[in-house]
């Protein structure tokens, strides 16, 4: 299959066609580390893991660097704001954050290059660009110049007069143009500094993704990632800078994913409407952060809300459940496949074929994971319907949790666990947080199943009741008495 992606520097779908096949190189912007990281932050590293899985899929040779901004004006106000070192404050952030992305099944880059391990790096860059005429110095600072870069805003599709519209200058600024931006900034007292050609000072934020970049990816990558966010000025500076001191192009591919609202509102710290990593690890099975943060396209914006999350969690369930019921499936009599069988052999035939396609079409998470639930939706109706399976159908069965379970895994970091372990972790992590203990529910479940078998319905619906009130959520089949909690 082709593989076809978005670039922002076009405006359209393209076949993907990296430089030096098989390898290719990647660049995502990863976190600045000076507060815990949020569901934005978990979207990008998800979006671009997914991507990095197909393009392994594909049988590319995938460079990817994600870096980590640890030196930046937010880092260093929170470092004086708690007293700390600004090494204290990024340690402790970037350490959360990979535990985090660990727990989500995110896999690691090939690089993860921090900010402040390339100071000589960006020094060489900014004074190349001085050098060249693209940048200047003014008392202390370096600015990069707008206007000596024909092509700036080439990315974002803006003019220099639009952009000019409304942006007022910093008194402190020393800059010869409105829209030129800092390359370097001198130190003021009690900040953190590096020697430099223009004295002590540490680097602007748009600098250290193309010092990086240059450094493992080389002077024209395949792919540079990150938040529509980014789009301007990050990235608009970062083709500026790169290209003016290359004299090549920056990058062939720019994607960039859409971003999060919560309740139809704007993620943001001023509306209290911030949800960080770590509160909904807390409440939710990864898969399911994973599952509703690919539910729609990557392009899309996607909005947060408790029920979402809860709609998405009843489906992951489902999807488990449906396959620890294929698990257990036992022939019982010889013969071949009946009608509705071979209709869902049919559909499995055509099943890998319409995940990989969706993937494949700009990364159509939304549809590959539509397809998955199809097929979920078939299974289940097969194996509650008919009991007396044949030989010829548990082998059917078997075949589609293997596929089901190969792809999900290879591409979307979904249907990591057994069925088995999958829900008996989720029992216990849910009665946990509510104060019960796995043995109380299994204890009711028992009493609730002696009142069965004595005919004893009314304590056995007072015991029922008793475990919604819990969340407890029954099913009863000839099997036993299937269970989950919500």
């Amino acid at each position: 299959m082709i593989f076809k992606i978005y670039n922002s520097l076009s405006k359209k779908v393209e076949v993907f066609e990296p430089i030096n096949p098989p390898k290719v190189t990647m660049y995502v912007c990863g976190i600045t580390a000076y507060d815990s990281s949020h569901l934005g932050h978990a979207r990008s590293a998800i979006v671009f893991d997914v991507l990095y899985r197909v393009l392994l899929g594909l049988g590319y040779e995938v460079i990817y660097v994600r870096n980590i901004t640890d030196i930046d004006d937010k880092i260093i106000n929170r470092a004086l704001k708690e007293g700390k070192t600004w090494k204290e404050i990024t340690e402790k952030y970037i350490e959360e954050y990979q535990e985090e992305l660990a727990e989500l099944k995110v896999l690691r880059p090939t690089y993860e290059p921090r900010a402040s391990e390339h100071i000589p790096e960006m020094i060489e860059i900014i004074q190349s660009l001085i050098d060249k005429g693209f940048a200047y110095e003014s008392g202390g600072d370096v600015y990069f110049s707008v206007e000596k870069f024909s092509q700036y805003g080439r990315l974002s599709g803006r003019k220099l007069e639009e952009m000019l519209v409304g942006v007022r200058i910093d008194p402190s600024e020393k800059k010869r143009h409105p829209l030129d931006f800092a390359l370097w900034k001198s130190a003021k007292p009690g900040e953190p500094a590096w020697e430099s050609p223009w004295g002590p000072g540490r680097p602007g934020w748009h600098i250290e993704c193309s010092a990086m970049s240059l450094k493992y990816l080389g002077e024209t990558i395949d792919i540079h990632g990150g938040g529509l966010d980014l789009t301007f000025p990050h990235h608009e500076n970062e083709i500026a800078q790169s290209e003016a001191f290359t004299g090549k192009p920056f990058v062939r591919y720019f994607i960039h994913h859409g971003l999060i609202t919560v309740n139809g509102e704007k993620m943001s710290k001023s509306l209290g409407n911030f949800v960080t990593t770590r509160f909904l690890l807390d409440r939710y099975h990864p898969e399911v952060i994973r599952a509703f943060l690919l539910s729609k396209h990557y392009r899309s914006p996607l909005d947060y809300s408790e029920k979402s999350m809860q709609e998405t969690e009843r489906a992951l369930y489902k999807l488990y459940e449906t396959l620890f019921w294929v698990t257990k499936a036992q022939p019982v009599r010889e013969g071949g496949l009946r009608t509705d069988a071979q209709k869902l052999n049919d559909s499995l035939e055509v099943f890998q074929h319409k995940f990989l396609e969706s993937l494949f079409e700009d990364l159509n998470t939304a549809q590959a994971l539509g397809h998955l639930f199809g097929l979920e939706g078939e299974l289940y109706n097969f194996i509650n319907k008919y009991r007396d399976l044949t030989i010829e159908e548990v082998e059917l069965l078997k075949r589609a949790n293997k596929m089901m379970t190969d792809l999900s895994r290879k591409y979307l970091g979904l249907l990591e666990e057994e069925p088995d372990a999958f829900f008996q972790k989720e029992r216990m992590r849910k009665l946990r947080n509510r104060g019960f203990s796995i043995d109380e529910v299994l204890d009711l479940i028992e009493k609730r199943f002696r009142a069965r078998q004595e005919k004893n319905f009314t304590l056995a619906d007072e015991i029922r009741a008793r475990l919604q009130e819990l969340g407890v959520r029954l099913k009863d089949t000839r099997e036993g008495t299937f269970w989950y909690v919500e």
